[in-house]
């Protein structure tokens, strides 16, 4: 269903990906938007057994586009190094492709919101449960269930792995 890697020498394993993804802070969604053109809009999340997760408003492209269409894709860029004098890029980066569905459970909703702001709020316990309890009405979740993820590093990198 999902294309192989056609650079099969500089995939990454799933657990290299799985780290990306807990490590890096912000990725982009891309979703099928209006008139058929991709929509694609930066936004902080968080990966947690084999989904995504992330909140925005309760209306807006995002969430038309996903009523529209379950399929998105997500990428992160976790390394970005320009080499001027190799005229090449030093990178690496993770892409996944899944089904977005908004999370309609309560429970389901305030469990994804507490892992969420638990991590960009890690030493504020009593500052994020006021403000999920204060924003917990308007709030929307976002769940992406991963059905396909892979991430790819320069070769160069690649290559310095192998000589260490």
């Amino acid at each position: 269903m999902f294309r192989e890697m056609r650079r099969k020498k500089q995939e990454l394993s799933l657990e290299d990906s799985i780290t990306i993804l807990n490590r890096v802070t912000s990725g982009v969604l891309a979703v099928s938007g209006d008139n058929d053109y991709p929509y694609a809009v930066p936004l902080s999340f968080i990966y947690d057994n084999s989904r995504i997760y992330f909140h925005c408003a309760k209306n807006g492209h995002k969430l038309d586009a996903i009523a529209r269409s379950e399929k998105v894709s997500f990428c992160v860029i976790d390394y970005d190094n320009v080499v001027p004098e190799k005229y090449t890029t030093y990178f690496r980066s993770v892409i996944v492709f899944g089904k977005a569905h908004i999370l309609d459970n309560p429970e389901d909703k305030m469990k994804a919101i507490e892992k969420l702001a638990a991590r960009y709020s890690p030493n504020h316990e009593e500052g994020r449960k006021k403000e999920i309890d204060d924003q917990f009405e308007q709030l929307c979740l976002v769940e992406i269930e991963i059905e396909h993820m892979a991430g790819k590093e320069a070769i160069e990198l690649v290559r310095m792995k192998k000589n260490n």
